[in-house]
């Protein structure tokens, strides 16, 4: 760890004591130190850079959720100390909400949320960040309809703005430039090649829409969890939720960004960054057709034994998905 505070074994003891040390012990004044003056964070609704705004945002969810507690599940992680490690942290975060937040008023209610937070990670910092947090999950659990906070988000973005952001019309235009790949074969690869087998997954059951893929690649008793807080189970369920997200965005192309994949004693863990660029001209999950364009920013985490993915959680911002549809960002 050339470069690292001496206090860090390796990038997942960084990845999970520093997240502890700046939230749990609100040692805030760390990500000056842990982050690059000019580090980017993406997220659904864009990105913006800078540690006064990642120590700002972050002081702002602490006003909101004072006792919010941090369980890291997984760090998932590749790279080097030449290129940089590049982890996937996958959080779920417990906390009250006992003052003002994004989400309005203080509710005095209890939450319960996944955050998965990709970092690459440099001579003790982090210089680039994409992160993605289940948004619409902490809504419901406030009492609130993710749709109504969309709809008011995308109203006071025309009050803003006379057109979409141009980064948004960029990567969605860039997105559906990409050429098709071939009809694929069913047969998946192995694992132990997580590259081919998170690109076979996307390309062969949601790009050519071979949905019976599922049966191939999933156990028969594969739990599924995701945005809203969904839980599903098996492979009824999980081809249900693919056919849904496809039959709301009938064009839908879709990008593997990035992959990293770790042994652990449960098995194979696999992270995927992916995006997701459509029309939303189906009915299946968001309501009546608006004909508008979407990018989806998700990250992926599976948990595989036996060349079968036992566990997976996708998380992507299904508010800022929703403010899109409403006509925002």
């Amino acid at each position: 760890m050339t470069g690292f505070d001496e206090t860090y074994r390796d990038v997942v003891d960084y990845i999970i004591r520093c997240t502890f040390r700046i939230w749990e012990e609100k040692d805030i004044g760390l990500i000056a130190t842990h982050y690059a003056p000019d580090c980017p964070i993406h997220t659904a609704t864009g990105t913006v850079a800078g540690v006064d705004t990642v120590t700002a945002g972050t002081v702002k969810t602490l006003a909101g959720f004072p006792d919010r507690t941090l369980y890291g599940e997984a760090v998932i992680w590749s790279g080097d100390e030449k290129t940089g490690y590049l982890s996937s942290h996958r959080i779920v975060s417990h906390g009250t909400n006992l003052g003002p937040s994004e989400f309005g008023a203080a509710t005095g209610k209890r939450v319960c949320f996944t955050t998965i937070a990709d970092c690459l990670c440099r001579e003790n910092r982090i210089v680039e960040e994409w992160l993605v947090r289940d948004n619409a999950a902490i809504a419901l659990q406030l009492g609130l309809i993710p749709r109504a906070i969309a709809r008011d988000q995308a109203r006071a973005d025309r009050l803003t703005s006379v057109a979409p952001q141009a980064w948004r019309i960029d990567a969605i235009e860039s997105l559906r430039a990409r050429t098709i790949s071939p009809f694929p074969e069913r047969t998946p690869p192995s694992s132990t090649t997580p590259d081919a087998f998170a690109r076979w997954v996307f390309d062969t059951i949601w790009t050519h829409r071979r949905l019976a893929g599922v049966r191939d690649i999933y156990a028969p008793n594969a739990h599924w969890a995701g945005p809203s807080g969904r839980r599903l189970f098996g492979w009824g369920e999980i081809t249900g939720w693919i056919v849904a997200i496809v039959a709301s965005f009938p064009d839908a192309r879709i990008c593997v960004d990035h992959v990293a994949s770790v042994e652990t004693p449960r098995g194979r863990e696999i992270a995927v960054r992916w995006r997701l660029a459509g029309r939303h001209e189906g009915v299946a999950l968001y309501g009546a057709e608006s004909h508008r364009d979407v990018l989806i920013l998700a990250v992926t985490h599976w948990l595989v034994d036996a060349e079968r993915i036992v566990e997976e959680t996708t998380i992507f911002d299904e508010i800022a998905l929703l403010r899109q549809i409403e006509g925002g960002l």
